[in-house]
């Protein structure tokens, strides 16, 4: 094949099959001017990561989406019940005590004459906060722990693995009936408290193995060559790439949390009257449950709508982050 002349407007690449492939050039800088060059690769494209993918994810997930907003719904409840409730919840009148939907009550009454939509929307407020404060103590406490443990290993990663077997060993409701029987006070803090304190041992080993597996990485293990020190590896490099089932985990996590509440202020060893919660309310409506089954039925509605909307929202969670499901 004659050689062919050189031309300051055109580009040869050779090709792999020995050949050769003509480029104008005006084509080439059309693709290095397009925003994502040829692969989407160019300087204004910005790059993906786990966070941008998962969240566009999530955008598309109805799941996400309907228990999002029935999340939202209830935090802007909790906030300020009087936007869609009037009047006390501690407001009685035994006179209408067990009476059926009426007019400004259109969930009845219970056995102590006092408003069950009032009440349900009001006892929000408690569970949200229980749930969120207990998630939070949670999450930090066993993050802290396991992700120490999960770094530096050796006795203290020994000891912090017996002591969480023994916390996992303590049945939770009979370490509540226990524990919550001997506190005086009257307030969500002794629940939030005794959560965390059984609750962290869980979130320790999630934040564990996932500190060991980023640890091995090998970003990681270039910043240590370089001479970075233990705390700038743990929060720049380990920290944002092992926080993901942390969070998947707490979420799940937290709706459990406040069904944990309900049951022990049903037991009767949680929060107490003068108190607002569901569970307080379905205790003191289960003896009336053949006269009055609308004061049982409302408040365990609540509270179930409440735990699944949490339970879907870790799950859509869970998937969005977790790169094997997708």
């Amino acid at each position: 094949m004659p050689e062919q002349p050189y031309e300051p407007g055109r580009a040869i690449a050779g090709t792999g099959a020995g050949g050769a492939m003509d480029l104008a050039t005006s084509e080439a800088e059309t693709l290095e001017r397009t925003p994502g060059g040829p692969l989407g690769t160019g300087p204004q494209h910005k790059p993906r990561s786990l966070w941008s993918d998962a969240w566009r994810d999530l955008r598309r997930n109805p799941v996400f989406i309907v228990s999002g907003l029935v999340i939202l719904f209830l935090v802007v409840i909790s906030l300020w019940p009087s936007l869609i409730a009037s009047g006390s919840p501690l407001q009685c009148d035994l006179a209408k005590a067990q009476e059926g939907s009426q007019p400004g009550a259109p969930f009845g009454y219970d056995g102590q004459g006092c408003n069950v939509y009032t009440r349900t929307v009001y006892g929000a407020r408690t569970s949200v906060t229980v749930g969120v404060c207990a998630t939070l103590g949670v999450a930090l406490l066993g993050s802290v722990l396991g992700g120490l443990a999960g770094f530096f290993g050796g006795a203290w990663d020994s000891l912090l693995s017996r002591v969480t077997d023994i916390f996992f060993a303590i049945p939770v409701v009979l370490g509540g009936l226990v524990l919550l029987s001997v506190v005086t006070s009257n307030t969500v803090w002794p629940v939030v408290g005794f959560m965390v304190l059984l609750g962290w041992p869980q979130i320790s080993r999630i934040a564990r193995g996932s500190v060991i597996t980023a640890k091995q990485n090998d970003y990681v293990l270039a910043a240590r060559a370089l001479g970075a020190s233990h705390s700038r590896i743990l929060l720049r490099h380990i920290a944002p790439n092992a926080v993901a089932p942390v969070i998947v985990v707490a979420t799940i996590a937290l709706g459990t949390f406040i069904s944990l509440e309900a049951t022990l202020s049903y037991l009767g060893v949680g929060l107490k009257p003068p108190n607002v919660s569901w569970g307080i309310d379905i205790s003191a409506a289960s003896p009336y449950i053949r006269n009055a089954p609308h004061a049982l039925l409302w408040p365990s509605g609540a509270l179930a709508v409440t735990v699944l909307a949490f339970i879907m929202l870790g799950d859509a969670v869970r998937d969005a982050l977790d790169p094997k499901l997708r």
